[in-house]
């Protein structure tokens, strides 16, 4: 099966040309020449990897990236660019490239560490976990409904991460006390029903839902047909 690409490039002679050598190596490519474009696309559909070119016309291919990574942060892309200097490097893996290759390059270069960025995407252990319409980064402390980002406490966020790590399993209040406790000893139960109160406000449009489970705790899944249980 094709691999899915999106390659933004204004060199639209060097765009032809990859797109040709990168369908023969098996690649679904997807190009565009404008780096406005670039990101509509990039945030309203999905691919497994992605090529950005930092000199695009109407917004240059780093704050493309800058915003890709606000709502795609385990998407593998490298960036290709004439600039080739330390704090060009930097820059660009600091915008949150995976790699980075300088122009001139060699085809074959480019599609070894396209290849290395995919075995890595799904091999290392990803720090992503998502359900429903919610996503969770927590290397990244953030989460997302639908692609938003979720304005979250640093416990309501800590709440949540336990939640993640319990998918179908009852957590009870005492669990979350004890990891908040960690944090400040003085977090009580009338506190974790606080902050699961005003999760399940922040969570209602990502289809999952925080069931009560009465005597024993609480339950994340994904948004049941019927009405939630919302006691505590």
């Amino acid at each position: 099966m094709s691999t899915k690409l999106f390659l933004a490039e204004d060199d639209l002679i060097l765009a032809d040309a990859l797109k040709t050598s990168l369908s023969q190596a098996d690649f679904q490519v997807d190009c565009v020449n404008d780096g406005a474009l670039a990101l509509q696309i990039l945030l309203h559909n999905d691919y497994e990897v992605v090529v950005l070119d930092v000199g695009l016309p109407n917004m240059d291919g780093l704050q493309v990236l800058k915003n890709v990574r606000q709502h795609k942060p385990s998407l593998p892309i490298l960036i290709l660019t004439a600039l080739d200097g330390l704090e060009d490097r930097v820059a660009g893996l600091d915008a949150g490239a995976d790699d980075y290759l300088a122009k001139p390059f060699e085809f074959s270069e480019l599609e070894a560490r396209l290849r290395a960025l995919l075995r890595r995407s799904k091999i290392l252990p990803q720090s992503v976990q998502q359900l429903g319409n919610l996503r969770l980064d927590r290397a990244g402390q953030r989460a997302w409904c639908n692609d938003t980002p979720l304005d979250l406490s640093a416990r309501e966020l800590t709440v949540l991460e336990i939640l993640m790590s319990n998918i179908d399993r009852v957590v009870t209040k005492e669990q979350i006390v004890g990891e908040l406790g960690s944090e400040n000893a003085e977090v009580g139960l009338n506190a974790i029903e606080v902050y699961v109160h005003r999760l399940r406000k922040k969570l209602d449009p990502c289809g999952v839902v925080i069931r009560t489970i009465r005597g024993l705790g609480y339950l994340l899944e994904k948004q049941p047909n019927q009405a939630q249980d919302v006691e505590g």
